[in-house]
């Protein structure tokens, strides 16, 4: 995706006024080109952060050969970066966002990435690069949480809307990327794809200094703060204070929602880390050529997920609930037993569809029950449920091969 630098005049538009309640609002389409760029711009951010997950998936054989490591021990490089991005998502929102909004979180996380990718490229064992892939995932996910809080500026839904298919596009198109830079450039090549984010970075910091100027002004003059963004995955004021939020984990429907986006979570990224493996096995495919057609299986069952968002209004919770359980459970049984590559990678597919759903419709969900005050606090931790799932997918998909293997 091609960074698109917007004008500095209509960077107004993130939360463009009614053209109809003002005479002198820019035109319908001026107002949806300036999205549109907008949108593309942030969505350029984030998408490389997404690719941080699936790239280095099918380089994993040779990084495990170059530090002569086992193969199931190279999969640290995946989960790794989960767990740095459950880390950096909560600290960096209340760190650096909360004091300099999202110019703020920018900065920080671009250094992170940088200083993370700089480890990965020269460590010599296995241990520094998974340090270096954690560092990095930290200012990868302050990326992705920076494109959103300025993306929820925007009242009408577009920027936001480019914004999440830019990010779920970077999560399924990084298996392609990341075994042909892989094949390239190296297996190294394959761990440092947030690098692709930065070369946006100018663009957008201007984007966020102008909004961070404009929220300021608005303070001085005693007018309301643009609004923030629904669902934004924001910390949870755990960093804020010492006592955990126990009425948001008490609550039933948060509970449900949370262990459920735990488990879709969890079982697409184990597939996400051997489904492609199962693919090259069946076929005999080359990585660059396993990569591409593993990519466009997820970016399809991505895509389709709005079939089930918009079929979701017709189901009771317990019926979703059991669409989204029963769906993924079919995922894993096809990917992993499926005697065909086709059946491979329907089962991939399901998986991305039920997970990117369910990741809309739960967070809903997860807050539902609770006072306006503690919704976004619910919703940080849902967040925090889907995150430590893209860190145990893998582990576990490793654990799992290494096991029948040895039985």
């Amino acid at each position: 995706m091609t960074p698109v630098t917007p004008v500095a005049p209509p960077l107004v538009a993130l939360a463009p006024p009614p053209a109809a309640m003002d005479p002198g609002a820019p035109p319908a389409p001026a107002v949806r080109r300036v999205a549109a760029r907008t949108g593309l711009l942030l969505g350029a951010l984030a998408a490389p952060a997404a690719m941080g997950v699936s790239g280095p998936s099918l380089a994993l054989p040779e990084a495990a050969r170059a530090l002569a490591v086992a193969p199931g021990a190279a999969a640290w490089l995946m989960t790794a970066f989960g767990l740095g991005m459950a880390v950096g998502t909560p600290l960096l929102s209340a760190t650096a966002g909360r004091r300099r909004g999202p110019a703020g979180v920018i900065r920080a996380a671009a250094v992170l990435v940088a200083l993370g990718a700089l480890l990965v490229l020269l460590a010599p064992d296995l241990s520094l690069a998974v340090a270096g892939r954690a560092v990095e995932a930290a200012g990868a996910a302050g990326l992705s949480v920076a494109a959103f809080q300025l993306a929820g500026r925007d009242r009408s839904g577009r920027i936001p809307g480019l914004v999440a298919i830019g990010n779920a596009a970077g999560g399924t198109a990084g298996l392609f990327v990341g075994a042909a830079a892989a094949g390239a450039l190296g297996w190294r090549a394959a761990l440092v794809l947030p690098l692709l984010g930065l070369l946006s970075l100018r663009p957008v910091l201007r984007l966020a200094d102008a909004e961070t100027r404009r929220a300021d002004d608005g303070a001085s003059r005693g007018t309301p703060g643009l609004p923030r963004t629904p669902g934004l995955p924001r910390a949870p004021r755990l960093p804020r204070t010492l006592g955990l939020p126990l009425d948001v984990l008490r609550d039933r429907r948060f509970l449900g929602a949370a262990a459920l986006m735990l488990t879709l979570s969890t079982v697409n990224f184990a597939l996400l880390y051997a489904a492609p493996r199962r693919v090259a096995a069946l076929t005999g495919w080359s990585p660059v050529e396993t990569g591409a057609v593993a990519s466009v299986a997820a970016l399809a069952g991505a895509l389709l997920s709005w079939r089930l968002v918009r079929a979701a209004p017709s189901l009771d919770p317990a019926r979703l609930r059991a669409v989204l359980t029963l769906g993924s459970g079919a995922a894993l049984v096809l990917a992993v037993t499926g005697p065909w590559a086709a059946a491979v990678l329907l089962g991939s597919g399901t998986s991305a569809l039920v997970t990117a759903g369910g990741q809309g419709l739960l967070s809903g969900a997860a807050a539902e029950g609770l006072p306006a005050a503690r919704r976004g606090v619910a919703i940080g931790l849902f967040n925090l449920a889907f995150l430590t799932g893209v860190a145990a997918g893998p582990a576990l998909a490793a654990f799992a091969d290494q096991t029948v293997q040895f039985i």
